[in-house]
């Protein structure tokens, strides 16, 4: 009976499997702050891209971590980057049985750890940003990106994105916008992951939303919306269910939510000691975030879920 009514329903084909691949390795790199996860080669991305579909899994995003770095980031549109061979091998693979994701930043590529192009004050370029951002867009679209997904959280990222894609004749390339992400606490195991730092002990607060606002974020997402986002996104989840909450119910727009490294991890650790039972928690985080209202979820859960849920 409790079964036969439960509210909220979670089924793999809702989640969408972060996934990092890094230039310049032969064979997998464990990630210690993301228990589970790791930087993969090429080939072993492949290997985990076709077991993901296998299980059930309909997308994954990318993240590429460059044996190089400099102050634009340029690895992040260079046709050779890493995350572009790894996008050509992946639409090799699977082709269209999986939606293949590409994260759209440069923090991973530049020297600085910052989102975009730093100018002579030391903060972040918006304008100038927005160049690269259409340049590393049509980069990941020709090597066969079906969504990026912008997360540098510029203004006016999602209708500079858009109208570069079309221009070059990729109308169909979808964009799933990181329109409300926060400034936020949890996202160290991913720093790790991606190799960031932020020059100076640097803080992203100037582009990143302020975690105290919810209103600030609606903004956001709206304008997003208007200039051509097909997704909208909020990061973290669990600590911004309130917001999630708030634009499922004002748009129509399907809606993401990233349950982050810090999230993920803190899971990890606690059941490592024996104070939670990890997949009772896993499951009440991810099933949480959709009863919120999100479509769509990233998580480093994804494969766990699928395994316990084909059990």
């Amino acid at each position: 009976m409790r079964e036969l009514v439960a509210e909220t329903r979670l089924h793999v084909s809702d989640l969408v499997a972060p996934l990092f691949v890094r230039e310049g390795i032969s064979s997998p790199q464990p990630i210690a702050s993301l228990p589970g996860v790791v930087q993969h080669t090429v080939d072993s991305l492949v290997a985990e891209v076709s077991a993901l579909r296998d299980l059930g899994v309909k997308a994954v995003i990318l993240f590429g971590v460059p044996a190089t770095k400099d102050d634009e980031g340029s690895g992040a549109w260079d046709p050779n980057g890493i995350a572009q061979v790894a996008l050509r091998a992946l639409h090799a693979s699977v082709g269209d049985d999986m939606v293949i994701m590409a994260d759209l930043c440069v923090d991973e590529y530049t020297s600085h750890g910052h989102c975009g192009i730093v100018g002579s004050n030391g903060d972040v370029d918006n304008d100038a940003t927005l160049q690269i951002y259409c340049r590393a867009a049509v980069a990941q679209a020709t090597a066969g990106a079906h969504v990026v997904a912008p997360s540098g959280m510029m203004d006016g990222q999602v209708g500079a994105i858009r109208e570069a894609l079309d221009d070059a004749g990729f109308e169909n390339v979808a964009i799933m916008a990181y329109s409300a992400k926060y400034a936020s606490a949890l996202y160290g195991p991913f720093r790790d992951a991606v190799d960031v730092q932020i020059a100076g002990g640097g803080h992203r607060k100037g582009y990143q939303q302020d975690w105290r606002n919810a209103r600030e974020s609606m903004r956001e997402v709206f304008e997003d919306i208007e200039q051509g986002a097909d997704i909208v996104m909020v990061k973290p989840a669990l600590s911004y269910l309130d917001v999630i909450g708030q634009v499922r119910a004002s748009v129509d727009t399907p809606v993401a939510a990233y349950h982050v490294s810090g999230e993920y991890s803190m899971i990890k650790a606690a059941a490592a000691n024996g104070w939670i039972d990890h997949d009772a928690v896993a499951l009440e985080h991810l099933t949480s975030i959709k009863r919120a209202g999100a479509d769509i979820i990233l998580t480093y859960l994804a494969r766990w879920f699928a395994e316990y849920s084909a059990q």
